[in-house]
């Protein structure tokens, strides 16, 4: 399955970076899901940007769905092109939270002193 879902990532990330939809942010398809049966995948994302810019992405990606499933049925063999359901990736936002509590007390310590 991790071959399954490293070639859907880079197969989705080649596509995204053609579409020419305007709403799509600076994106970053970071991870794939796929269930057992091929018959669903989550496809994990991140954009830079604001609220909107991220609404206005996910919008978009839902919205180009089946333009990438029918380049994963085009250029993959697999049993069965699965539907793409696009979730924002929690682990960079997450990432940078963590960033901004450790500099805040690496500052309070030096503050301290």
């Amino acid at each position: 399955m991790r071959k399954v879902n490293e070639l859907l990532r880079e197969l989705i990330a080649e596509e995204s970076a053609d579409l020419k939809d305007p709403r799509i942010g600076f994106l970053t398809i970071t991870g794939v899901d796929t269930a057992p049966n091929l018959r669903t995948a989550r496809v994990y994302y991140s954009v830079i940007g604001d609220d909107e810019q991220q609404k206005e992405t996910a919008i978009a990606l839902k919205g180009a769905a089946k333009r990438f499933q029918a380049a994963i049925g085009q250029q993959t063999r697999l049993k069965y092109t699965p539907v793409l359901e696009f979730r924002v990736d929690p682990s960079i936002e997450q990432g940078i939270r963590i960033d901004a509590l450790l500099q805040q007390l690496h500052e309070e310590d030096t503050s301290d002193e």
